[in-house]
């Protein structure tokens, strides 16, 4: 688990405050005070993994637009558009891509 998730709640925490992140998560004001205080009592896999799935961001490199990981993966683990053929390339592409989840 990387330890850039505890950076990316800092600075969310730090632009909209410790409540609304908090609810964005799913979690607890109290428990990101704690786990922003080194204080947690639990472990912190679970708090990361939902703060780098929700408050994470990658570059498209389709688009070159800004998207959480979590519309990242949902987008690169859907059925191919088959349908619309500028959003079929920008699957496809997404496919080739680093963050890609096919699926997974």
């Amino acid at each position: 688990m990387t330890a850039d998730w505890l950076e990316i709640l800092r600075t969310a925490v730090a632009q909209r405050g410790q409540k609304p992140v908090a609810a964005e998560l799913g979690y607890s004001r109290t428990t990101i005070s704690l786990v922003l205080a080194g204080k947690y009592a639990g472990k912190t896999d679970a708090v990361a993994t939902k703060v780098l799935a929700v408050l994470a961001t990658v570059t498209c490199p389709f688009n070159g637009q800004e998207m959480t990981m979590a519309d990242c993966r949902a987008f690169s683990s859907s059925r191919a558009p088959t349908h619309h053929p500028l959003k079929l390339t920008h699957w496809r592409t997404c496919r080739k891509c680093k963050n890609c989840s096919k699926g997974e």
